[in-house]
């Protein structure tokens, strides 16, 4: 499943009204973490088709980075039944990133 862009018109649709549990991966194209951090992102959107995948650019949509408090990026933000559930800042593992919705 690809990865989606989220901006303010289509977060609440896509994460909160969604029927599968969704990671949301907050990030910027100028930051090194978070372009370390695509490849494993895009391999979980590829591997787990369980999972919905998106990801949010906080130049671009500064409103949900604040609503979400992310002062560091990548912020990786598990959500289950529109509820955040977790979360993880910096660099992870693919392993790691599966733990938020254990």
């Amino acid at each position: 499943m690809a990865v989606i862009a989220l901006n303010k018109d289509n977060f609440k649709a896509e994460v909160l009204q969604s029927d599968k549990p969704v990671l949301v991966d907050f990030w910027a194209t100028w930051c090194g973490p978070c372009r370390m951090m695509a490849p494993v992102v895009e391999s979980i959107a590829e591997e787990h088709p369980e999972l919905k995948v998106c990801k949010v650019d906080v130049d671009e949509n500064p409103e949900l980075a604040q609503l979400f408090n992310v002062m560091s990026i990548p912020t990786l933000a598990a959500f289950k039944d529109g509820q955040l559930s977790g979360t993880a800042v910096g660099y992870q593992s693919k392993e790691n990133v599966l733990k938020l919705f254990a």
